[in-house]
């Protein structure tokens, strides 16, 4: 499955209502994730640009923009979306250069 890093940035809502982010981090991980078949391996908090780095896995690019679209609207956190590739994809493409 295509793998994804998904950047987080609190939103003033988020951001006052972050003693919930846990709370809110489990709801994503297992209802939101599961609805669209996004595994996620990884969920932390960081300090910096971002509050939270997610890395997860979806069965393509559609499932996991829904997915990311459902939190978002949310409207506790911004997230930037990235696609991932292992190095063997990274090969791969690197043939077709």
């Amino acid at each position: 499955m295509p793998k994804y890093v998904l950047l987080l940035q609190f939103t003033d809502q988020g951001i006052r209502s972050v003693k919930e982010t846990t709370k809110r981090a489990a709801a994503f991980r297992g209802e939101i994730a599961g609805k669209f078949g996004v595994k996620v391996s990884e969920l932390l908090w960081t300090l910096g640009q971002y509050d939270g780095v997610v890395l997860a896995e979806a069965p393509n690019d559609e499932a996991m923009a829904a997915c990311s679209l459902s939190v978002a609207k949310l409207g506790n956190v911004k997230i930037q979306t990235l696609r991932a590739f292992e190095s063997s994809e990274m090969e791969a493409l690197l043939g077709k250069v």
